[in-house]
């Protein structure tokens, strides 16, 4: 398995995730939650992501294909809903997580937030699935390179989890006004990102 499959297989899928530039979204859509929720939101957003990106290492060219879905029709579709749920970060429709009696909106909060933006399409979106299916063909279904392509999305994944669990830290440093800030500016940020999104496979369709 040469070397070099593997080193452009970390650095594609390292600058694709982008971790570092996850931790602002992962605090914005965390945010006024416990530490111990943060904590299951992060390894349960990680653990989807790197099913998500293992299963695409391994079948995700021939599930599309039997599908019949594009690449282009799923950036559309992850666009519109990263935007609604931008919207709400802007206007501050939020869930009271406060109350007693929001325990079990929070931890229905908890699993929705880790699917949905975290592991997709923010960890595990268009681009990553992309890099993923362009690096599992290079492979050509050898077994040891498919076996170093996962490797390499466990490491991916395992840098995000390492990010999310310090992101408290960078919170405490904000704070309270600085985390209300950093959340709308944020939902304005994941706005122009999943209308951009949008307009990818719009063009992509158009040109195609």
């Amino acid at each position: 398995m040469p070397l070099d499959y593997l080193v452009s297989a970390l650095v594609t899928l390292l600058v694709v995730v982008d971790p570092v530039g996850l931790t602002p979204a992962f605090l914005a859509v965390t945010q006024g939650l416990p530490a111990a929720a943060r904590k299951r939101i992060a390894l349960r957003a990680c653990l989807i992501a790197a099913a998500i990106l293992a299963g695409t290492a391994l079948i995700g060219d021939w599930l599309l294909g039997k599908l019949a879905i594009t690449l282009p029709a799923f950036r559309i579709a992850g666009g519109l809903l990263l935007f609604a749920v931008a919207s709400e970060m802007v206007f501050g429709v939020r869930i009271e997580r406060q109350s007693k009696q929001a325990e079990e909106a929070i931890e229905e909060h908890v699993r929705h937030v880790a699917a949905f933006p975290l592991a997709i399409p923010l960890m595990a979106g268009p681009g990553a699935i992309t890099a993923t299916l362009l690096l599992a063909g290079q492979a050509r279904g050898q077994p040891l390179p498919l076996a170093g392509l996962l490797g390499v999305i466990l490491i991916v994944i395992a840098v995000c989890l390492g990010v999310f669990l310090v992101a408290n830290r960078i919170e405490r440093m904000l704070g309270v006004t600085g985390s209300v800030v950093l959340s709308r500016l944020l939902g304005v940020l994941l706005a122009a990102l999943a209308v951009q999104f949008v307009i990818d496979g719009v063009r992509i369709v158009l040109n195609g």
